[in-house]
């Protein structure tokens, strides 16, 4: 089965000017995705989607090709799944998709590899990395217990696997989901600074 990485990188940032492409211990935050799905041996092509010269620019220096986007599918309100659909005449020519966010940078060696045989295996509609939190609004329970609190599925923006036909009919999940947990340091996703500076000290510590 032919194999797509697609990474969505607009160029604009309002909490981070130019997000994904800040150095993240000297080296592009896109790059850790790239570089992730390059030595993936389930990956048969790289691309990043974008809208910025700059990200493009950068993106095939350190090996992936690019697919522009217009400002239209590049904004706030753009989500994933418009993007997925702006490039759908060139995505239906892959078996399956597999979404990399730029902004979860630390993934284990094998995790692309794994979450791919597992898909197939299993033939879900969907495949996604995440982990389970137990959250509940203060103010809605009278002191629960952690460990009482059933929690639910949060994905991690680490990992997601699609199909064309999936994209084609405008559906972000389907009936038949796969959820992979990742463990907790590698779900860690960057939203502003001080994320930068966790993540750095993330990344020290993993490549003891």
């Amino acid at each position: 089965m032919k194999s797509l990485a697609l990474i969505p990188a607009r160029g604009g940032s309002k909490g981070i000017p130019n997000k994904n492409i800040k150095k993240l211990l000297g080296k592009p935050l896109i790059n850790y995705s790239i570089e992730s799905a390059k030595n993936s041996i389930r990956i048969d092509d790289v691309f990043v989607s974008t809208d910025c010269e700059k990200i493009a620019d950068i993106s095939r220096k350190n090996g992936a090709e690019i697919l522009f986007r217009p400002e239209s599918v590049s904004n706030d309100e753009s989500k994933t799944i418009d993007v997925l659909n702006y490039h759908y005449e060139f995505i239906k020519n892959y078996d399956i998709v597999v979404v990399l966010q730029p902004t979860s940078p630390l993934r284990p060696k094998e995790l692309i590899n794994d979450c791919i045989n597992e898909f197939i295996r299993g033939r879900y509609s969907n495949l996604v990395t995440g982990y389970y939190c137990k959250y509940k609004e203060f103010g809605s329970h009278n002191n629960l217990r952690r460990q009482d609190i059933n929690g639910f599925f949060y994905d991690d923006g680490s990992i997601y696997i699609l199909t064309p036909s999936l994209i084609k009919n405008n559906l972000w999940s389907g009936d038949n989901i796969k959820r992979i947990i990742n463990k907790k340091q590698f779900s860690f996703e960057i939203d502003d600074e001080i994320d930068f500076l966790i993540l750095e000290k993330l990344i020290k510590n993993y490549e003891k």
